[in-house]
């Protein structure tokens, strides 16, 4: 996927962004540039909505410690440097309280959430070359935002975290409706999250959607965007019945609405 480039260069102009820790960093260019980031080159995505028309996503990390990173735009002989700023965000902080067992595991599931953990690494380092999707992004169900992203988390007064998605009001039996089209890569009850189900949409992009109390798909499903995936509950670590709702890209959980807003901004271009 990734590519060296050892070529001379002529830079023409230094751009500056800034961008919050837990967001992504969407860069549209023309199909005859790269983006490179430490000497390799980022991935371009097809612009969806624009006939040879081109963008880089470069997820930042939540507890990334960079507070600079450099990016450089070639084309032809020419350059062009980008300087990313990378601002802490000011996120909320909350105290909750728990299942004892969900914060200090009984050693006999320990082997189990070391398997769940070794699966999902597994899979979001999958890129998929293919894309699923063609249109813009929809929320899996319209409600109020109960937890934002981002916010620092205390469980039971000792387990210090950090909120990986968007948590949504949904009393149980609600329908949990796929954010986009894609292939379900995970359709299972998992210790933490609970009945979980996690959308492959291609081009190293994932969804995930946790603590249902019904799975209506399978692993290996094709599923269309609004396509019913589950029903919400309160399985896994959590106060209440909700949704957790979250995106994944290179392996990076980040803010899921940030993410959708920049990709529907591409189809407001048309």
């Amino acid at each position: 996927m990734n590519r060296i480039f050892l070529i001379f260069l002529i830079l023409t102009n230094i751009f500056a962004y800034e961008i919050t820790n837990g967001r992504t960093f969407l860069l549209e260019v023309d199909k005859n540039s790269h983006i490179l980031e430490n000497n390799k080159s980022l991935y371009l995505f097809q612009n969806p909505s624009k006939k040879d028309s081109y963008f880089v996503l470069l997820p930042i990390a939540y507890k990334t410690k960079l507070k600079e990173i450099e990016l450089l735009h070639v084309k032809g002989n020419k350059s062009e440097k980008i300087a990313l700023h990378v601002k802490k965000g000011d996120y909320k902080k909350e105290t909750l309280k728990v299942n004892a067992k969900k914060v200090h595991p009984p050693k006999s599931v320990e082997n189990r959430i070391y398997k769940e953990y070794l699966e999902s690494k597994k899979i979001y380092a999958t890129f998929t070359k293919k894309r699923y999707w063609n249109k813009p992004f929809a929320l899996p169900l319209n409600s109020k935002i109960t937890s934002a992203y981002g916010n620092a988390r205390v469980f039971n007064g000792s387990l210090k975290s950090f909120h990986s998605g968007t948590d949504f009001r949904a009393p149980t039996g609600t329908k949990i409706k796929a954010t986009n089209d894609g292939v379900v890569v995970v359709a299972s009850k998992r210790y933490y999250s609970g009945n979980a189900v996690i959308i492959d949409h291609g081009e190293g992009i994932y969804s995930s959607y946790s603590h249902l109390s019904k799975i209506i798909v399978k692993k290996g499903q094709k599923v269309k965007q609004n396509e019913v995936l589950g029903l919400s509950g309160k399985t896994g670590r959590v106060t209440g019945p909700h949704l957790h709702f979250s995106f994944i890209i290179d392996s990076k959980k980040i803010d899921p609405l940030d993410f959708i807003g920049k990709i529907n901004s591409l189809f407001k271009k048309i």
